[in-house]
């Protein structure tokens, strides 16, 4: 059985690598798209530390998670702000929480 923190530590990874290559142009947005509803779905069968505090890359993995399904296909294409938030928080996510988090950044658990 998975606990939050090896769900988190797992997918934060693979977040990184379908953002990272929908922004390069890389993966296709419906490939990105299918990895946040896997994700919600795999997400339903963790049942062990939900209720522990969040470390700071399980924010930023929340908050990349939302902002990706959030937005549509053209802002996280086109809006720099936004690109730029995205890049802080992959750079975040990438290096294991050594990296900064994001300003604003409030991730949450669904």
């Amino acid at each position: 059985m998975s606990t939050v923190s090896h769900f988190v530590h797992s997918k934060s990874k693979q977040l990184a690598y379908f953002v990272r290559g929908f922004l390069q142009h890389k993966i296709p947005y419906s490939e990105l798209d299918l990895f946040f509803w896997d994700t919600m779905e795999e997400w339903a069968q963790i049942k062990k530390g939900k209720n522990l505090p969040y470390e700071n890359t399980e924010q930023v993995f929340w908050h990349l998670l939302h902002q990706v399904h959030y937005w549509p296909k053209k802002a996280l294409t086109e809006d720099l702000y936004l690109r730029g938030e995205l890049e802080t928080c992959l750079c975040c996510l990438e290096s294991d929480g050594d990296y900064p988090m994001p300003l604003d950044c409030i991730g949450i658990r669904p």
